[in-house]
């Protein structure tokens, strides 16, 4: 009998009642954000290390801003303030622990700062690899998780972390209850930031020096500011740096308008003189440029720019159709991207290499292709390269076989002459 109790806590995998407990091993990988629910995930973590034999629980924060960037310090000082109080949550779980404190250690690092990422799959490879240098096989998530700060990105992170070798858990715990609506008592720096850029828009379009003007366009902007000032910025304005922002946006219209008006000219001289090459190409650029509005200004300075279109923006990478080679060149030169970092960043960010220097460019059509293009087919996402081979080789096996009928009815035909001489 005293046997059986004996083997009782190796039995259990090290949920001892009697004697010291088995040291348990592995560790669990949790994402931090500041959200509702995070104290519950908290909870729900310690809760699984302690039942799973976890050693290390890593409380982590990836970060959505990259090293000198100019708010960067600020950033990581609050991303710091929020693991500090997440590891004393569950420091404190794991205290008020029936019996003696599980031999659990609880660690918080900041992560991915060193680069810029871009969506869920960027944030998938830095967790997958912070987990795989600590020896961790399992992530548990918040469900009110949002990394990037706007939008939830929990069901495509977790989609993209069932593409690894980590096993994902989701913590069930309820999510509160939200009542979206709009609010006429919107107030702060976004309020005013919103009003400023309403009235201002207001007063291009009409005149400011005539009073009815005046009156409606401050009715008008009142009116936007209370509506959408929630949610059309996708960060808090700062002083100095969105006035720095805007007046670096202001250098930067002639910049832009010097760039269409020479991609106009190239356009029409390939146009007009037809020894000249038209060569339309899809191209992929992995730009530097953060997520979010400046991502959305360099992809429309793109489109604004005759001889290139950008199609399609899926993390840091741009599609863009370019016309002739000329426009593929200047889209690989990065100037337009240099000039997106100027406004957002300044100075220092915009000499960063351009996107060729970086090797970030690939050409996806055309005699020049260094790349396949990554457009999925209808049957399993094949890309169109692999299709294509596979549909030539189905089609080399159906020549091969219509031409092993034609030689077997070839010799049929040999043979009927000579059946019907023997008749």
């Amino acid at each position: 009998m005293a046997d059986a109790d004996a083997d009782t806590p190796s039995d259990a995998g090290g949920d001892a009642t009697d004697g010291s407990p088995t040291a348990p091993t592995g560790g669990l990988v949790v994402p931090v954000e500041p959200t509702p629910t995070l104290r519950a995930t908290i909870a729900h973590v310690v809760e699984t290390a302690v039942e799973g034999g976890f050693a290390t629980i890593h409380l982590v924060e990836i970060a959505s801003w990259r090293n000198g960037d100019p708010d960067a310090e600020d950033r990581a000082n609050e991303a710091v303030r929020v693991l500090e109080r997440a590891e004393a949550w569950a420091n404190s779980d794991l205290d008020d622990t029936d019996g003696e404190r599980p031999q659990v250690t609880v660690v918080t690092e900041v992560i991915g700062a060193d680069e810029y990422l871009f969506g869920p799959d960027d944030y998938v490879d830095t967790l997958a690899a912070y987990a795989e240098t600590h020896d961790a096989d399992t992530v548990i998530l918040d469900p009110e998780y949002t990394p990037v700060g706007n939008t939830t990105l929990l069901q495509p992170l977790e989609f993209a972390l069932s593409n690894t070798d980590l096993r994902v858990e989701t913590a069930p715990v309820t999510r509160p209850t939200r009542r979206e609506r709009l609010r006429s008592e919107a107030t702060g720096k976004r309020f005013v930031a919103m009003f400023g850029v309403s009235l201002a828009f207001y007063f291009v379009l009409g005149d400011p020096l005539y009073w009815f003007d005046w009156v409606t366009g401050v009715a008008t902007a009142a009116i936007v500011s209370i509506t959408l000032s929630r949610v059309s910025f996708d960060a808090e304005p700062a002083f100095p740096r969105t006035p720095l922002r805007v007046l670096r946006g202001l250098l930067y219209v002639p910049v832009l308008l010097f760039e269409i008006i020479k991609a106009n000219l190239e356009v029409a001289r390939v146009i007009l003189d037809p020894r000249l090459p038209i060569e339309p190409s899809m191209n992929r650029m992995r730009v530097i440029v953060g997520s979010g509005l400046p991502l959305m200004t360099l992809a429309n300075s793109i489109t604004l720019t005759p001889g290139t279109l950008t199609v399609r923006a899926r993390d840091s990478d741009l599609y863009v159709h370019s016309l002739i080679p000329a426009a593929r060149d200047g889209l690989f030169d990065g100037s337009l991207e240099r000039w997106t970092r100027f406004i957002y960043y300044g100075r220092s960010a915009a000499r960063l290499p351009s996107p060729r220097e970086r090797d970030d460019c690939a050409i996806l059509q055309g005699p020049d292709a260094t790349d396949e293009l990554p457009i999925a087919a209808t049957d399993g996402g094949a890309t169109v390269r692999a299709r294509d081979a596979r549909q030539d080789g189905e089609a080399a096996d159906a020549t091969d076989a219509t031409d092993a009928a034609e030689s077997r009815d070839g010799r049929d035909d040999r043979r009927e002459p000579t059946e019907g001489a023997d008749e």
